[in-house]
């Protein structure tokens, strides 16, 4: 099968190509950056035969699946998302709130017009995404492409692997629901039984894994389920104020562009430093989507239905949103693609927030700047109408890839 990954020059793709197997005969990498691109294909060793262009449709041609991993404005793009961020006083992470819009805004054009192509070129083909803000860019992809393309994200499986692991369980169940970045673990299963109550009363066994400091047990017991570690952002925004991860990763990253460093001791250096603020002791797993990715992969291709959670359309599985929304919830996949399974309704302040932040992704598909002030101004993390306009003018003024909202 030809896999192609748009993004090819992105630092990561490395892990993508060590993680494939069999199932995959030849991978083509697409970037527009031939410089980026050229670095990474030398990094590559073993496995599949690889090329690499920056001809978008040559690249296309004839693919069976397609990775999408892109990046519009790079690193420096995140970086300014942050750096106007906090000069307004607001979070700059670069998928929640003020930050996540700029990329938002940045990327849904290129994913809309990447997604028409791949309809033209390679309607057969199944579409993963990578690209954040994945739910929003999955939904704009899925305009073209409906159920083909599929949203996938390590953060929740990786939730669910410790929490297992803190249960003492072997394969469990899980019942999570909520938008990418925005879930909640409602629900630890064997068979009928919901251990999460027991968890969740165990100080001892929420301080040994990741979420159970972040949060702590006093919080986590008052919510009675357990967030997704970007909850953070909203259930502690005060605190995160001053993450600048993108200018961080700008400098890193650019040592490796520029042949100064190896990849796989600038990768380390990356894994160690993810959220280190917030946790106590760290991974140097190399994150997990890319596992996520050929899972989905192995499952559509093997017609071996496989259980994962993934960025796919409602068809309502929560009944606050309408069936086109992409909500982030276990599926069952096959050849047939990825079907929603039935979850626990999300309780009320839940359901708000993500009623809330889904009515700001669709603010941003729309693609005007009346929309696009709405966007800034109804976010939960934004908290005036005259710092949402001063955010949008200076990201319109600092993001040449915004020249439209002008």
């Amino acid at each position: 099968m030809r896999l192609v990954i748009l993004g090819g020059g992105g630092f990561r793709v490395p892990l993508v190509h060590k993680a494939l197997d069999e199932h995959i005969t030849q991978v083509v990498l697409h970037d527009v950056d031939a410089n980026r691109l050229d670095a990474i294909h030398h990094v590559l060793r073993g496995g599949p035969p690889v090329t690499a262009t920056t001809d978008l449709d040559e690249a296309l041609r004839g693919a069976d699946f397609v990775f999408s991993a892109i990046r519009v404005g790079g690193l420096a793009g995140r970086a300014i998302d942050e750096e106007v961020a906090h000069a307004h006083g607001v979070l700059g992470q670069e998928t929640v709130g003020a930050g996540g819009i700029a990329y938002g805004l940045r990327t849904a054009p290129v994913a809309d017009r990447l997604a028409r192509r791949i309809a033209e070129l390679a309607p057969q083909a199944w579409v993963v995404n990578f690209t954040n803000p994945a739910g929003l860019i999955t939904e704009v992809m899925a305009r073209h492409l409906g159920e083909r393309v599929i949203g996938i994200c390590d953060s929740p499986i990786g939730l669910c692997r410790r929490v297992a692991h803190a249960l003492d369980l072997e394969n469990p169940t899980f019942d999570y629901a909520g938008l990418n970045h925005l879930g909640w673990l409602q629900g630890v299963y064997l068979g009928t039984e919901n251990l999460l109550p027991t968890l969740l009363a165990d100080d001892n066994a929420l301080a040994g894994f990741e979420e159970g400091r972040l949060f702590g047990a006093e919080w986590l017991r008052a919510l009675g389920v357990i967030p997704n570690e970007y909850l953070h952002y909203y259930y502690s925004t005060r605190e995160a104020l001053g993450d600048n991860r993108g200018a961080f990763l700008l400098g890193q990253q650019q040592r490796f562009y520029d042949g100064e460093v190896d990849w796989e001791t600038t990768r380390l250096e990356r894994e160690a430093t993810y959220m280190a603020q917030e946790r106590e002791r760290d991974t140097l797993e190399g994150g997990g989507y890319e596992h996520v990715a050929m899972a989905v992969m192995r499952a559509i291709a093997d017609n071996e239905t496989a259980t994962l959670i993934l960025n796919v359309p409602n068809n309502s599985t929560l009944s606050t949103l309408d069936d086109q929304a992409i909500v982030e919830v276990p599926c069952e996949v096959d050849a047939t693609g990825a079907r929603p399974m039935p979850v626990t309704p999300l309780p009320d302040h839940a359901a708000g927030l993500v009623t809330s932040v889904k009515a700001v992704d669709r603010l941003v598909m729309e693609g005007t700047r009346s929309a696009a002030l709405k966007a800034f101004a109804l976010h939960p993390l934004v908290d005036s109408v005259a710092t949402a306009k001063s955010l949008l003018d200076t990201y319109v003024r600092r993001h040449p890839e915004l020249a439209y909202l002008s």
